[in-house]
């Protein structure tokens, strides 16, 4: 996920960069030095590590050639390949903070097990096992504690001290790596780690099956495990919207592409609800035991992992007493925080060069602290960047305690309000029609690709539909400050058994804002609730037609400020395509529906006295 697509943006870069190379040698002074190599910093060693059961698992190891004394590890594991492999080898360098490098770190990658050159069985998303274990028993957490065990009795001139760090995949491998913690483990960082595909990472959303990045990751085979037998799909790059549209139903994707796979296709296939499959992989749940020092990082707009850095700290939060636990958020996309600068995202500009900010007034102190100076990290509860007012906040605990709870009323006329309505019902509810031969697109204009950065863009592509419903506030006269979750509480019915229901948190921008943002309507925040799991995720249950019901979900975390002059909006409608896959509109396995199961439906949503559709929000004083 994040390795592939800062592979893709280096591609894009690459004619710009070659002819500042060029330019940048043409005006080289004469004797002057370039910067050292990272193969002149570093020594590279390779290591077969034997886990408890006998497999071993490969390590490369970047040990410091001139900087005398001892000094700590940082270990990624990493389903994404450790190499390049051969002594003489090299990576181009480490990421993160230049601080890093300057003060000697060891830096060690592992081939997870099952991938690239280490042995044994690659299980997706290992099950994390219940204490306490037999003596080959193995899990990931395991197979952390052994190869941490390993390499402060093998890998020369180290301090004893281990820092577990990765991002997305790797991300959720530094998670389960703080479970169980070995005693030289001082500090882990998940971040934005892969945390419960079916809650709210990549593949599912509240149950719903994120069509897009699903049959990207099926397709693509990530993970040597994963690739297929069957030809890939030949998506219509130019037009993805239409080519998921012509295939209708899952289930003819299966047949067509997917029949005779094994990968994370069949597993998403076979269990369409959440079983024990997806318990046992539930990373925030499993966070228990820890004993070092855990920093959990993710972005306000990050298209993968959002819900997992959430909610990993939190399920850190619940179950660890006196341990040092922080969270960091900024307005990021996909592990954009480990390049360079971070100032800008799509057409937002934050002001100031959040990534760089983040690696050295963060990142690197929170490591030093913990593998060098012994320390325990003297850092906020939550360091997290206010998008609207555009700076760095710190929180005693997140989300704030000082946060007032208050209901943002959806009223007729298409208002929003904080008193609750008080018309008769007969007269209060707003209609639209939701065709799955017509569906909401997730974005505006021509969709070749899913973007990352449809998490903020212009939604006044969908304010024109008519089976959008679109809601606003007066124009604000002060700062509206917004923290914490969003949670969604829509009284509704529909002549059908099933349905989805997206709500979006839009930031309205005055007309008179400068540039492309004038009138812009900024996605702050979007979610789908796939309404047969109103009630549980594990057990389904159909909607009653015409009876109207509370449908009432949460929507991940926010930290914003609407500025004056700008208004707040509430969009609600029943597809996002394709985004999300399309719902029939009745009650059944969506994955082996077919084409004539789709069926068009009449929608409500009420906004009465009886019957309050409405967002709780936390605010915060002005």
């Amino acid at each position: 996920m994040y390795r592939r697509e800062t592979a893709r943006m280096k591609t894009s870069r690459l004619p710009l960069f070659l002819l500042a190379l060029c330019v940048a040698l043409a005006l080289w002074p004469s004797g002057a030095q370039s910067q050292p190599t990272f193969q002149e910093l570093y020594a590279k060693l390779e290591y077969m590590m034997p886990m408890r059961d006998g497999t071993r698992l490969y390590a490369s190891v970047y040990v410091p050639k001139n900087k005398p004394g001892r000094h700590p590890i940082l270990l990624e594991r990493t389903p994404y390949g450790a190499g390049p492999y051969g002594p003489e080898a090299y990576r181009r360098g480490a990421r993160g903070s230049h601080q890093f490098i300057e003060n000697g770190y060891i830096f060690a990658y592992s081939d997870v097990r099952g991938l690239g050159h280490s042995e044994g069985v690659f299980v997706n998303d290992r099950p994390q096992l219940i204490l306490p274990l037999k003596p080959n028993d193995v899990d990931e957490s395991t197979d952390t504690y052994d190869t941490i065990d390993f390499l402060v009795k093998n890998v020369p001139g180290n301090n004893g001290n281990v820092g577990l760090w990765g991002i997305s995949y790797p991300g959720f491998y530094a998670g389960v790596g703080a479970i169980n913690s070995h005693p030289a483990l001082k500090a882990a960082s998940p971040q934005a780690p892969v945390s419960d595909w079916f809650l709210g990472d990549d593949f599912h959303h509240n149950g719903a099956l994120f069509l897009m990045d699903a049959v990207g990751f099926a397709r693509f085979g990530q993970l040597p495990s994963r690739r297929q037998a069957a030809e890939p799909p030949r998506l219509a790059t130019d037009d993805p919207y239409r080519f998921f549209l012509q295939h209708g139903a899952l289930s003819e994707l299966t047949e067509t592409y997917f029949k005779d796979t094994t990968g994370i296709w069949k597993f998403l296939v076979d269990h369409g609800v959440y079983d024990e499959y997806w318990q046992s992989r539930d990373l925030p749940s499993h966070m228990k035991n820890v004993h070092c020092a855990v920093m959990t990082v993710g972005g306000w707009f990050d298209a993968e992992d959002c819900w997992g850095a959430l909610h990993t700290f939190q399920g850190t939060e619940a179950s660890n007493t006196g341990i040092s636990n922080t969270l960091v958020m900024g307005p990021w996309y996909h592990g954009m925080w480990a390049g360079k600068g971070g100032q800008t995202f799509g057409d937002m500009d934050w002001g100031q060069p959040t990534s760089d900010y983040f690696q050295e007034q963060i990142e690197f102190p929170f490591f030093d602290t913990c593998l060098r100076d012994g320390q325990r990290p003297q850092q906020p509860k939550a360091q997290v960047f206010e998008t609207g007012a555009n700076q760095w906040r710190a929180f005693h605990e997140w989300p704030p305690k000082d946060r007032k709870e208050t209901s943002l009323y959806l009223l007729p006329n298409k208002g929003i309000g904080v008193t609750p309505p008080t018309a008769n019902i007969n007269a209060t509810f707003d209609t639209y029609a939701s065709d799955p031969a017509n569906p909401v697109p997730y974005q505006g204009g021509q969709i070749t690709r899913r973007t990352r950065e449809y998490m903020i863009d212009d939604q006044r592509f969908a304010e024109k539909r008519n089976d959008v419903l679109t809601y606003q506030t007066p124009v604000m006269t002060q700062n509206f400050r917004i923290a914490g979750p969003i949670h969604a509480d829509l009284f509704v019915d529909t002549t059908g058994t099933d349905a989805d229901f997206i709500v979006k948190v839009i930031d309205v921008f005055p007309n008179d804002a400068p540039g492309k943002l004038a009138g812009y309507e900024m996605l702050l925040r979007a979610e789908v609730m796939r309404a047969k799991f109103r009630n549980s995720y594990s057990n389904p249950s159909p909607l009653t037609p015409n009876k109207v019901e509370l449908v009432s979900y949460e929507l991940p975390d926010v930290c914003h400020t609407f500025l004056p002059g700008h208004r707040l909006m509430i969009q609600v409608q029943s597809s996002w395509f394709p985004l999300v896959d399309r719902n029939p509109q009745q009650f059944l396995d969506i994955y082996t529906a077919r084409a004539e199961d789709f069926q068009r439906a009449t929608i409500h949503v009420y906004h009465s006295a009886d019957y309050p559709s409405r967002l709780r929000v936390g605010v915060l004083a002005p």
